[in-house]
């Protein structure tokens, strides 16, 4: 499995000859100009997760990659052809599962409504588990072997973001949704997490790309 993190909570992932995209936000723009996608996937309405203004020049772009969404997402937006990917719904296609869970976003203040979000667990055979919990931190899957850690955002806490990482106990780990963090930000976070969960922490800021095994 090869991953890339292309800012904020955008994540390439090249596995089992496909290549899968999560979450083109708003908050970064080095996946605007990807090509040969198979899938999108979308874990929630927010615009730093889907950015309605590049995301119709994506799909053109890659019009054989199949677009898969949290259920309001399908609801607030205009997606011709989108497949709705429910929590506790899972989909294969070319030997890669990919596993929704969660189902809500996280708490953000109690005055503030919640919105759906479905992280994805993506796993195909004899290539390491990753996982990608879009704005939540409360489901725990299983033998994750590569977890993307949410760095910051107004609905996290870093002792829920320790004990988040700690109890899904993947082997290797890497920030996302660092978008709002400045760099000695997000070298606190960095070192934080490095020091005090199981995980082995890589920094992958640079957009290069890593391969898992």
């Amino acid at each position: 499995m090869k991953l890339t993190h292309l800012g904020h909570a955008a994540v390439l992932l090249e596995v089992a000859d496909l290549r899968i995209l999560v979450d083109p936000g708003n908050m970064s723009d080095a996946w605007h100009g990807l090509k040969d996608l198979d899938a999108i996937f979308v874990t929630h309405l927010h615009p730093d997760h889907i950015d309605m203004k590049w995301l119709p020049a994506l799909l053109e772009a890659n019009p054989a990659a199949k677009l898969y969404v949290e259920p309001q997402v399908d609801q607030a937006y205009d997606l011709p052809g989108a497949i709705v990917f429910d929590a506790e719904t899972s989909v294969e296609f070319s030997g890669v599962h990919v596993d929704a869970v969660g189902g809500l976003h996280a708490v953000i203040h109690r005055d503030i409504p919640r919105i759906g979000n479905v992280g994805f667990v993506v796993s195909a055979e004899g290539e390491p588990r990753f996982f990608h919990p879009g704005d939540s931190l409360k489901s725990i899957p299983q033998g994750v072997d590569v977890l993307a850690i949410p760095a910051y955002a107004p609905w996290a806490a870093m002792k829920k973001t320790i004990d988040f990482t700690r109890a899904v106990y993947a082997d290797f780990g890497f920030l996302i949704h660092e978008g709002l963090l400045n760099e000695r930000g997000w070298d606190l976070v960095f070192e934080r997490l490095a020091a005090m969960s199981p995980a082995k922490l890589i920094d992958m800021r640079d957009g290069n790309t890593v391969e898992f095994k």
